[in-house]
This record gives C-alpha cells, structure tokens and sequence, in this order.
C-alpha cells in the first residue's frame, strides 16, 4: 500500500479502487481524499511511480452524463453508490495512494473504458 517514502513503487492494477489524496487543488479540481479507479495500464503501473487514476463521488447521483460510470457495492466493493467522473482523469504519485478498497468488475470497467473514449472525444455522442 502507499508507503509515502520516496522510491517505493505501490502495486497496483487497472481496475483498483483506492482511497487517493487528491490535495492540494485549484480551482473546480475535484479534492480531498476520496476513491478512485487505477485506469493506467499494468505495465505502467509496474514501472512507473506516477499512475492515472479517475475519481469518485457519491453526490449528483440523482444527473446521469455520458462521461460517467454508475458503481454499485457489487461492482465496486464500496460501501455506498457512487460513480467514476471521466471528466476528471488525472496523472497522480503513487505517493497519494492510501489504501485499497476494490475492484472493479470486467462489466464495469469496460463501462470506464467507454466513458474515457467520450471524455477525450474518441467517439462521438
């Protein structure tokens, strides 16, 4: 798990739900520590001390957008529904990374996938 000292590489895997600390922020930044999912590939999260993640939120649950994955405790592990914002993506240290949580089920993170090719205008809506 994150350790905090510079050097160690954390394991983590596409599809991971971690506790991430998003602070500091500017601006609309979504912040504080939250969940979120690993989206980089394995071999960079291997290698690399930096990982690429998506956060999540509980609120606005009631507005549903293409960029958006819902998350249920069964396809998550969280506790409570909440849903992954793909406008969000971020490139974070894995320094930041807290703690596990989940994983993703397959469903749902092809769902992610589709989600990341609207967010960066891979396809059209």
């Amino acid at each position: 798990m994150g350790t905090g000292f510079p050097g160690t590489m954390t394991e983590v895997k596409r599809g991971d739900v971690w506790l991430v600390a998003l602070d500091p922020t500017i601006g609309h930044e979504i912040k504080k520590s939250r969940p979120a999912i690993i989206i980089q590939n394995d071999l960079g999260n291997k290698y690399s001390p930096i990982t690429i993640i998506a956060p999540i939120t509980s609120q606005g649950m009631e507005k549903a957008y293409p960029i958006e994955v819902p998350l249920t405790r069964k396809n998550s592990g969280l506790d409570t529904e909440s849903k992954v914002l793909l406008n969000q993506i971020r490139a974070i240290d894995k320094r930041r990374l807290i703690r596990k949580l989940g994983k993703l089920d397959e469903d749902t993170l092809a769902q992610v996938d589709e989600a990341i090719k609207i967010s960066l205008g891979l396809v059209r809506i």
